[in-house]
This record gives C-alpha cells, sequence and structure tokens, in this order.
C-alpha cells in the first residue's frame, strides 16, 4: 500500500495524468478496506444462490442411489419436484450474515494490509488469509443452517414434516440439541478452506488488476474489473474445494437419519473408499458456474463505486481550496 505523508493530507488531490499513472496503483488498491455494500452483496447472494443449492446436493448425495446425474439434471429435477423456490431454500441465512461477514473480511483484511506495510503478492496473501480464518465465527453456523435447510424435503414439492421453520430456527434447534459445539459443526474444515482460500481470493485478484492495468482513466476498466474478479472467485473456489466437499457432507450428517460420519478423517476415509478422488470434485461445475458472475459483479461494483466516491471527494477538497482566494478576491 502507498505510505502518505501526513502533511500531505490538506494538499489537493492529484489527478492521475499520462504523466503519473505509471507509479499510480490501481485504483482499487487504494480501497481495500471498504465494504461492499448490502445491496449489492444481497444480489450476489440471489443469483448464486440456486447454483449453491446444486452444490451442495451433488455434493452430499448418496453414490449408492443418486438422485442426481450432473449439474443440469440436478437444476432440473429441483424445479420439478420442488418449484423454482426449492433453489433457494436456507437463502435467509446468508442473507442473515452477509453484512456481518462482508464487514469482517474487508475491514480485517485492509487493517491486515496497514500493519504488514509493504503491498506485496505475499502480504496480500496474509491479509486475506486472516480475514478468511476471522469470518469463520459467522460462516460456520451460516453454512450449517443452510446446509441443513437446502437437504430438508428434498424432492418433495410440500414436505410432509420439517424439521426447520427457517434458518434461525434450525440454529435454535440445534443449538437446545447439541450446544454450542452442534452450531459449529463443519467448524474445522470451515477454517481449512476460508483461510487459504481468501488469501488466494484477494492475491489473485491483485495480481490480476495489476497486470490488467485497471487505472481509473482505462476506458475498459469495467471488463477488466469483471475479468479480475471473476477469475480470482474462481481461483479461491478451485484452491480449497475438496475441503468444501467434506465440510458439506459433515453439516449434512444425520438430516433425516443416523450420521455416517466420525469426523474429517473418517468421512475423508469413507469418501474415498467409495467414491474414488471423483468424490471431491462433486458439484465444480456449478460452484464454477456462480463464482465467476458473482465475484466479478461484486468486485467491479465496489471498485467503480469507490472510484466515483473518491473523484467525487478530490472535487470537494479542490472547492475547499479554492474558497479563500475567491473571498479575498470579493474584498
Amino acid at each position: 500500500m502507498i505510505q502518505t505523508d501526513p502533511t500531505e493530507e490538506s494538499k489537493p488531490a492529484e489527478p492521475i495524468t499520462q504523466k503519473n499513472q505509471s507509479r499510480s496503483e490501481p485504483v482499487e488498491q487504494k480501497h481495500r478496506n471498504h465494504p461492499v455494500r448490502p445491496a449489492e452483496r444481497a444480489a450476489g447472494v440471489l443469483v448464486g444462490h440456486p447454483f449453491d443449492t446444486v452444490k451442495v446436493r451433488l455434493q452430499v448425495q448418496s453414490v449408492d442411489k443418486p438422485l442426481y446425474r450432473g449439474t443440469y439434471h440436478c437444476f432440473q429435477s429441483i424445479v420439478r419436484q420442488e418449484s423454482m423456490l426449492g433453489l433457494y431454500k436456507g437463502i435467509g441465512s446468508p442473507m442473515m450474515g452477509l453484512t456481518f461477514i462482508n464487514a469482517i473480511v474487508f475491514g480485517v483484511q485492509g487493517n491486515a494490509m496497514r500493519m504488514l506495510g509493504a503491498d506485496t503478492p505475499l502480504h496480500q496473501f496474509l491479509a486475506g488469509a486472516a480475514a478468511g480464518l476471522i469470518q469463520c465465527v459467522i460462516c460456520c453456523p451460516m453454512e450449517l443452517a443452510k446446509t441443513r435447510m437446502q437437504m430438508q424435503g428434498t424432492g418433495e414439492k410440500c414436505a410432509s414434516r420439517k424439521m426447520y421453520r427457517n434458518s434461525l430456527d434450525c440454529l435454535i434447534r440445534i443449538h437446545r440439541k447439541e450446544g454450542v459445539r452442534g452450531i459449529n459443526r463443519g467448524m474445522v474444515t470451515t477454517v481449512i478452506r476460508e483461510t487459504p482460500g481468501f488469501g488466494v481470493y484477494f492475491l489473485t485478484y491483485d495480481t490480476l488488476s495489476r497486470a490488467l492495468g485497471c487505472d481509473s482513466d482505462d476506458g475498459y476498466i469495467i471488463p477488466k474489473l469483471l475479468l479480475a474478479g471473476g477469475m480470482s472467485g474462481m481461483a479461491s473456489w478451485i484452491s480449497t474445494y475438496p475441503v468444501d466437499v467434506i465440510k458439506s457432507r459433515l453439516q449434512a450428517d444425520g438430516v433425516g437419519g443416523a450420521n455416517r460420519y466420525d469426523g474429517i478423517v473418517d468421512c475423508v476415509r469413507q469418501s474415498w473408499r467409495r467414491e474414488g478422488w471423483r468424490t471431491f470434485t462433486r458439484g465444480l461445475t456449478s460452484t464454477l458456474l456462480r463464482a465467476f458472475p458473482v465475484n466479478a459483479t461484486t468486485f467491479a461494483t465496489v471498485t467503480l463505486f469507490l472510484m466515483y466516491m473518491r473523484e467525487d471527494a478530490d472535487s470537494m477538497k479542490d472547492c475547499e481550496a479554492m474558497r479563500p482566494s475567491l473571498q479575498h478576491s470579493s474584498l
């Protein structure tokens, strides 16, 4: 990150021109600690949740009696058997947690970068990893409720018996039955997934945005930001996807029956023995179909918004700087 002299804060902002553009960072680097607005994140959840439901169903389904042959068949079956609303089961959980997670991720990442000092690829990874680690406190219970709701009433348009009324009721019931340990089921796998995953996420975005030259006066900045954001999301998921499969299976374990797994190692052992290496790629297609558009629009929107706000703030500073001279000339 660029370190500025406190005495320069009162100076008018230096415009980005051809003369100084080569030594300036891509504009999004200056605003890492700003969170994505709730409306933008909510839109991402609405667009991406159906793909997430398909991903979870494919990850958790029994290999002996599979309900779905693939991503498209899973989409088609859920809509036909459970209506379009079936794709949005469990959406209340990410909607409730998105504001907190968003604030934690971008806040921790921005503060970590300031503490680390130099803006290097290693620091980008470490700052992102720190953000991913801390937000697990919210992410794990949120995804537990989401997964349980997504698996409830599989193949039924009107479930004869609903175990949970909604995501909040799901967490309350789990807490009553299993305590704090119950609502944190899958915490270890969540940490293993999120910590390096967010490191790769921010590292890839930083690397691509620099390589593509995402400067504020670039006429192609929007497609460049979309590409950088989308690819960073895909890279993040690919880097830790096998862990996500195990996490989903552990969190869905026991829904509608007895528990199958004794823990992470037992889940990995059973999955490998019954399905081989393919078990760790189940639902990957659906995940990548969701990851690119959701992360592309998220990063591009927040970056463009912050660019607009920064230009507006610079204009206000210029006006403030002109006021003394205007008042002097009027005397």
